[in-house]
């Protein structure tokens, strides 16, 4: 699990820093500080088990074995990409992995793993379908319609809510009223808020989720209270222009030891006798290794086929 939030981690922060120097061909939209949510719970799934994302999905994307290679290709728009370049940062998927899509619509992915969810009750091999988003998302009716349809039809659905405070550029607490973790429990499906710092609590929380849904007991719902420490995008500063919803002093506790998950993890692991500075030290030497190869492979890559999008489009590829 450590080495996947490194993973996670050093990915970002290059793309964060590409995005800056350089520039992407469409915007990205990080989960920097929210990485244990995205392994803790993909800890516990199988490859075929189904999972839908958000548009800050990389971290998901990762945390369920998807490649960096073809991820960071995809994010380039090049024909290597997961995509085939045609996706971009917020549409990474690899159904193969049972990563059926990350997506751009607030709350988009919902529906969608409520749907895997009956697929899998209907194949009857115990799979469970994970459907990650915000807290902004929950504001969404979808969110209720996919939990009634979930908690009636006992559907193996796991409803992960990463609760960061923050809808966009807006704290939520002043757009969001009552406690989410209320909205589930009206309909009779277990509730766990968990703080989503901690990897190992919330691998915990998922593993009781993951094994309701191959005994076919229904859904969960899992809050994660966790907090982005970068923006809302990459452009944030240029959109705000001068404009802020919070304050630098907010964004240094959170990247403080004793809340970054992965410092967290890191010195757990060290006062348990697991990880020695130099075994963290090799670990996050590879995982950086790892992203700048794929840097290289994104770079070098062809670009996407504009042509395929009419292949896609249409049936035959023809209009």
């Amino acid at each position: 699990m450590l080495e996947r939030m490194l993973l996670i981690r050093h990915a970002e922060t290059r793309l964060a820093r590409t995005a800056k120097e350089t520039g992407l061909p469409g915007g990205v939209h990080l989960s920097i500080g929210q990485e244990a949510s995205a392994v803790g719970i993909c800890s516990q799934l199988e490859t075929d088990d189904w999972m839908t994302s958000t548009h800050r999905g990389h971290g998901h994307f990762l945390a369920k074995g998807g490649d960096v290679d073809t991820m960071f290709a995809e994010i380039w728009g090049k024909r290597t990409g997961i995509c085939r370049g045609m996706g971009g940062s917020m549409h990474v998927a690899d159904f193969s992995k049972g990563i059926i899509g990350a997506n751009g619509i607030v709350g988009g992915g919902l529906a969608i793993a409520t749907g895997a969810a009956l697929a899998a009750q209907l194949d009857r091999r115990g799979r469970a379908a994970v459907c990650f988003f915000g807290d902004g998302a929950a504001n969404q009716g979808v969110f209720m319609e996919s939990m009634n349809v979930s908690s009636i039809w006992k559907l193996p659905t796991i409803f992960v809510c990463e609760n960061n405070g923050l809808s966009e550029f807006t704290v939520s607490s002043t757009v969001t009223a009552g406690k989410l973790a209320d909205r589930a429990r009206a309909f009779g499906m277990p509730v766990e808020v968990v703080d989503g710092n901690d990897v190992r609590a919330v691998a915990s929380v998922a593993r009781a989720a993951v094994e309701r849904c191959r005994r076919g007991e229904g859904p969960s719902y899992i809050e994660a209270v966790t907090y982005r420490i970068h923006g809302h995008l990459e452009a944030e500063d240029l959109i705000l222009a001068g404009g802020s919803y919070r304050t630098p002093e907010e964004i240094d506790i959170w990247r403080k030891a004793d809340r970054d998950p992965i410092s967290r993890f890191r010195d757990l692991l060290a006062a348990e006798g697991l990880c020695d500075p130099e075994t963290f030290a090799a670990m996050d030497d590879a995982a950086l290794e790892q992203v700048e190869a794929a840097v290289a492979f994104a770079e070098g890559s062809e670009a996407a086929d504009p042509d395929l999008a009419r292949q896609l489009m249409f049936v035959g590829g023809e209009g």
